[in-house]
């Protein structure tokens, strides 16, 4: 992948997708492609048919997708599945059509079984069942892994697939109804700040064990797995430390400065017990993270703040 090579990001406002621009910009790629999903409708087969018809792009960053968190995957269960299935049916389809070099393809730890062995190895996909209140998103994004692999078994492709973790950054979504549990403590405890309650309640007893890693760090090794990475098998791109909700939750309350009480829901779902990866395959292949936890919720929380103040949206765009 040359400097000047066209580049394709599907997905490009989310919170992975502008990372992995930022880090393509930083790095001084200058043919970037990106749509909006008003500009493009990557759940419609002949837009995206034309737009890949038209702009030929040589690579391709599939970052687009229907994401949200427990009570979002267990609410709108049809539309998480309808609609990630369409958008990398079609993007990894005309990719094949057009000749796309090297594609690569972001699926989510959910994939894996609600109780395969810890730490998390590329190898435990499809060994037990999934947590039930996101298998709809799941089960898409194991169809996404198993398409590149049919089309590079097939046709020959070079599509390579990527497991994040948990991510957290920049452009985050911060809606209760259907964020992530990260932006979602994050705003919780800033706004029992700043409108002095007592206490902050959290879904579950705090006992589940996540992973956690800053989306600069995931777009820097999406960049080194598009150079080095070549191979049909998937891999795990995380941090391969993790934290329990409580732990979590007491660490933004200290980022935020909150000083009430912490009450935990335990009526609440706790989701999966433990979700820890095993990023053995992709250190091997060069890349470690660099943002640690602390450091990477208080940067975020600062920019949090920021956007509140300039009355910004708090959903993704």
């Amino acid at each position: 992948m040359d400097l000047n090579s066209r580049i394709y990001i599907a997905g490009h406002r989310g919170m992975v997708g502008s990372a992995i621009v930022r880090k393509l910009q930083n790095s001084g790629y200058t043919n970037l492609i990106v749509r909006t999903s008003s500009e493009l409708d990557l759940r419609n087969q002949l837009a995206v048919e034309k737009f890949f018809s038209e702009e030929k792009p040589e690579f391709v960053f599939v970052a687009s997708a229907k994401v949200g968190g427990i009570h979002a995957n267990n609410t709108y269960r049809a539309e998480f599945l309808y609609d990630n299935l369409m958008i990398q049916n079609n993007v990894i389809h005309q990719s094949k059509v057009q000749g796309v070099k090297k594609l690569l393809f972001l699926g989510s730890s959910c994939i894996y079984p609600k109780l395969a062995p810890q730490p998390l190895k590329e190898e435990y996909l499809l060994t037990g069942l999934l947590e039930p209140t996101n298998e709809p998103y799941a089960i898409a994004k194991i169809a996404g892994i198993k398409m590149c692999e049919a089309y590079r078994d097939q046709y020959g492709c070079n599509f390579i697939s990527a497991m994040p973790t948990n991510m957290y950054g920049p452009n985050d979504n911060y809606d209760l109804n259907n964020s992530h549990v990260l932006p979602a403590l994050i705003r919780k405890f800033h706004e029992a700040k700043t409108e002095g309650k007592t206490e902050v309640v959290v879904w579950g007893d705090g006992s589940p064990l996540r992973e956690f890693m800053h989306v600069d760090d995931l777009a820097d090794a999406l960049l080194h797995l598009m150079l080095n990475y070549d191979e049909k098998l998937f891999i795990n791109a995380g941090t391969g430390e993790e934290i329990s909700i409580k732990d979590l939750a007491l660490l933004v309350k200290k980022v935020t400065g909150f000083e009430g009480a912490l009450v935990f829901d335990s009526s609440k779902p706790n989701g999966t017990p433990r979700k820890l990866m095993d990023v053995s395959r992709l250190r091997a292949s060069g890349f470690t993270h660099k943002i640690g936890l602390e450091a990477g919720i208080s940067s975020v929380y600062a920019a949090f703040k920021a956007q509140m103040e300039r009355g910004e949206t708090l959903t993704m765009r």
